[in-house]
């Protein structure tokens, strides 16, 4: 792949400035303007951490998922953080995700684009601007590209820098993701290998037994073909996205670039960017900001929007129709999509938008348990999976994606699945900077579980 050279854009410049002139929410109130002046000024100068080509490499592969003939695989971290910062916990989240998408791939027949919620995903939107413990009240936590989770009255000041560190650890992520990609940890073979061990060792063996043999079957006669990892670099190299919700818009457009091979305008940040549900209004910041790039684009759609905002909203982050260019990443809960997400589907069939669409279950279902840990329960996860996806083929629409909270640790965060995680279990290890997220076992659980409902999906559309 050419590398191209892109060229920083300058704050003073007018289209991706254009924002600062909007409302906006979700932002830190910093202390030191003539401090984030300067961080800002440092990151224009900075190499982009992602390229164009790969940019529109991705863009390619969504619009071939909003035509029916892909599957989108988006998952990772609630919240990266400095201090957790390790290879092995990178390792461990790129593996579950290869170990998910060969399942996918081989329930749904279709290729699957993966793209990691990583390298990037440091900014989180908050429910208020202060926190209170024991009758202190302090600014909130907005994640470590903002200030430290620590509760103390310096450790929650803005910290402009911040965003240096984020760019410096984001870029340490993205050299080693690339690596793995490449070097021989994606390989098929070794892939499978790992779901045997998770399906040998699982409570639920016997319900995921018979479609790994399958599996097993499929690479074992490949082999016989020819097709091996030492003739097909396909079998031992992959492809793998970088993503995160573009919250902090002071450090989103230091990165921006413009591509001197097109001469349009990237977020170079990450490959893919998205807009969360409490900044999503038409006439502030964010949607402003997201007007001025061309990067593939998300936007989370909550259950209180009606058909004519959803389809304001698209036109104005997707003006041209574009294939490829706008993912609806849908998060209702799962007792309220079967009723609000049928008119929107209708609505943007009826207009003829272009667009995927994407599950998020796991936002909507966020419960406070009895121990007064904030969690989420997995059947609730997969009901409200099952149901996007049974309503778009009620519908004649191709549910394209899923967007999950995940780690490949350890962790006990989420209740239920296989291993029967109980509200007892939580304070074991609840290590989550923000929100609960599906630890290893839990997310290739639901693989297996939804590489069943791929089928009939894919036979409706066909």
């Amino acid at each position: 792949m050419p590398m191209d050279v892109s060229t920083p854009l300058m704050i003073s410049e007018s289209s991706p400035s254009s924002w600062r002139k909007f409302p906006i929410k979700q932002q830190p109130d910093y202390p030191d303007q003539h401090k984030l002046e300067m961080v800002e000024k440092k990151l224009c100068g900075y190499p982009p951490l992602v390229f164009a080509q790969e940019i529109r490499d991705l863009k390619s592969n969504l619009a071939e998922i909003a035509a029916g003939r892909g599957l989108l695989l988006q998952a990772g971290d609630c919240a990266e953080s400095f201090a957790d910062f390790n290879a092995n916990k990178i390792r461990d989240t790129f593996k579950v995700l290869l170990q998910m998408a060969v399942v996918l791939t081989f329930g749904g027949r279709r290729p699957v684009t993966k793209i990691a919620r990583t390298a990037g995903q440091f900014a989180k939107p908050r429910s208020a601007d202060m926190e209170e413990i024991e009758g202190v009240s302090l600014p909130s936590y907005r994640g470590d590209i903002i200030n430290d989770a620590e509760f103390s009255p310096g450790a929650r000041i803005p910290d402009p820098e911040r965003m240096l560190e984020a760019y410096h650890q984001s870029a340490s992520t993205l050299n080693l993701l690339r690596a793995f990609a490449q070097g021989g940890l994606a390989d098929l073979h070794q892939v499978h290998q790992w779901n045997m061990s998770f399906v040998e060792a699982s409570p639920a063996r016997e319900r995921y037994l018979k479609m790994s043999e399958r599996i097993e079957d499929a690479l074992g006669f490949m082999e016989v073909c020819g097709i091996t990892s030492q003739t097909a670099p396909s079998i031992r190299e992959t492809q793998l996205f970088t993503s995160h919700e573009a919250l902090l818009l002071n450090y989103e457009e230091a990165l921006s670039r413009i591509d001197s091979f097109t001469g349009r305008r990237y977020n170079c940040s990450a490959h893919f960017v998205w807009i969360g549900e409490r900044t999503r209004q038409l006439d502030h910041a964010h949607v402003e900001f997201f007007k001025h790039i061309e990067n593939p684009v998300g936007v989370k759609i909550g259950p209180d929007i009606e058909a004519d905002e959803l389809l304001r909203l698209i036109d104005a982050l997707n003006p041209d129709n574009e294939a490829g260019r706008l993912t609806l990443i849908i998060r209702m809960g799962a007792d309220k999509i079967a009723d609000r997400l049928p008119a929107l589907i209708r609505a943007v069939q009826s207009e003829e938008r272009n667009l995927v669409w994407s599950s998020d279950p796991m936002h909507g279902n966020t419960i406070k348990a009895s121990s007064g840990y904030k969690t989420r329960q997995f059947d609730n996860i997969m009901r409200e999976l099952q149901q996007f996806f049974a309503v778009h083929q009620a519908e004649g629409s191709f549910p394209g994606g899923i967007h999950l909270e995940m780690t490949g640790e350890h962790v006990t965060e989420c209740t239920g699945g296989a291993y029967a995680i109980s509200d007892a279990d939580l304070g074991t290890r609840y290590l989550t900077q923000c929100d609960p997220r599906l630890n290893g076992d839990q997310v290739l659980e639901l693989a297996y579980l939804m590489a069943d409902t791929l089928k009939p999906a894919k036979a409706g559309l066909e």
